[in-house]
């Protein structure tokens, strides 16, 4: 374990608050990684994949910084776009 790793858990333990926010904002992060390696995946530029959609580049940016905001049809707008498709899953 890291000692980022180490000092996120001790944060966590002690601060119930931080740990909500933490997990929170890591889900958003991750989902905007998730989206911009695959439309980096499928060869397809942030502004190319903004016309596809007829938005404004800086949306697309704003949803790869951080997907805390999007919506599921923008998110299978934008799997289609780059040819895939999106699955949703609770566990």
């Amino acid at each position: 374990m890291s000692d980022v790793e180490k000092y996120i858990a001790r944060r966590k333990q002690t601060d119930p608050e931080f740990g909500k926010d933490f997990e929170s904002g890591f889900s958003s992060f991750k989902i905007g990684v998730l989206l911009a390696q695959a439309r980096i995946e499928a060869g397809i530029t942030q502004e190319e994949l903004a016309r596809r959609l007829n938005l404004h580049e800086s949306i697309i940016i704003r949803i790869e910084n951080d997907g805390s905001d999007v919506g599921i049809s923008t998110l299978e707008r934008y799997a289609n776009a780059l040819g895939k498709k999106l699955y949703v899953e609770i566990q």
